[in-house]
């Protein structure tokens, strides 16, 4: 048994524990404090204030969720905006994509891209690809004067606090749905239902408030406490996908085959939620 047990607790009194076989790396940056541990049941694991992030095992169920629901529906995605990512697993997932011309991943800590290249090799493989852009600055201020930018723009951030809290306000979205083109997708991660439900009632009632078109969708996420997270999918012309009718079917098998969660079965699945998710997501 593991001499060391990493371990979160919720508000509410209650989290997760995983063995802490080795710590590979522990610094401070400006922002937050970055460890990186290897943990025997989900190999090499990234927290930032102590908080879980990503783990090589897992990661996946959030990358394909946050990626490829957007990504499908838009009818060509070409230019596209990763805020936060920091990990790379967005733009990995997104790379995927022969459409996409270019990516701007726009992360404000240096030391997460750093850390996730040496200790998460296929998480952060994408980094260096030539049709991506990594920003090292604050989102907040790099989305300020962007107008009629970006297809899809994907908000793969932290909690509302620390580094993460300047993400979480009306301004701050009137400017990334200026940034949008005609026919954008906006989708951020909006927080566990079960977990962090005021945090999602927040967020959803701020969405609402700047887009005609807002739903969550859900689906697992087994090292987040409470195991189950969410996503919303925002736009103020594309109608919300309840169904795969409104999906490329021959561009989503394409994708399907490289993923091991995302199916067109899943696509209109995930919008199907529970009712407690339905009521924290009317804001």
């Amino acid at each position: 048994m593991a001499e060391k047990l990493y371990h979160e607790i919720t508000p509410e009194g209650f989290g997760i524990a995983i063995e802490n076989d080795e710590d590979l790396f522990s610094d401070k940056s400006p922002y937050q404090t970055v460890d990186v541990f290897h943990s025997r049941a989900f190999g090499n694991v990234l927290t930032l204030d102590g908080l879980m992030m990503v783990t090589e095992r897992d990661e996946f169920f959030y990358h394909e969720m946050i990626v490829h629901i957007p990504m499908l529906t838009h009818k060509n995605p070409e230019n596209i905006l990763v805020i936060g990512g920091g990990d790379g697993g967005t733009v990995r997932e997104l790379l995927k994509y022969n459409s996409v011309k270019h990516i701007d991943m726009v992360e404000i800590d240096g030391m997460v891209i750093e850390a996730s290249k040496k200790f998460f090799p296929t998480v952060a493989c994408g980094l260096n690809d030539e049709r991506v852009s990594v920003l090292v600055q604050d989102a907040v201020d790099f989305i300020k004067d962007k107008e009629n930018v970006y297809d899809v723009v994907l908000i793969d951030s932290t909690d509302p606090i620390g580094p993460g809290e300047g993400l979480f306000n009306e301004g701050f979205y009137n400017n990334v749905k200026r940034a949008l083109k005609k026919g954008g997708i906006v989708v951020p991660q909006t927080e566990g239902p079960f977990a962090q439900s005021e945090n999602m009632r927040k967020t959803y009632k701020l969405l609402r408030k700047v887009f005609k078109n807002v739903a969550p969708y859900c689906g697992p996420m087994p090292t987040y406490p409470g195991g189950y997270w969410s996503w919303g999918f925002c736009s103020d012309e594309v109608e919300i996908p309840l169904d795969s009718s409104r999906i490329d079917k021959v561009r989503a098998n394409e994708i399907a085959k490289t993923c091991k969660i995302y199916n067109i079965a899943l696509h209109g699945a995930v919008f199907c939620v529970p009712n407690f998710v339905l009521e924290l997501a009317k804001g």
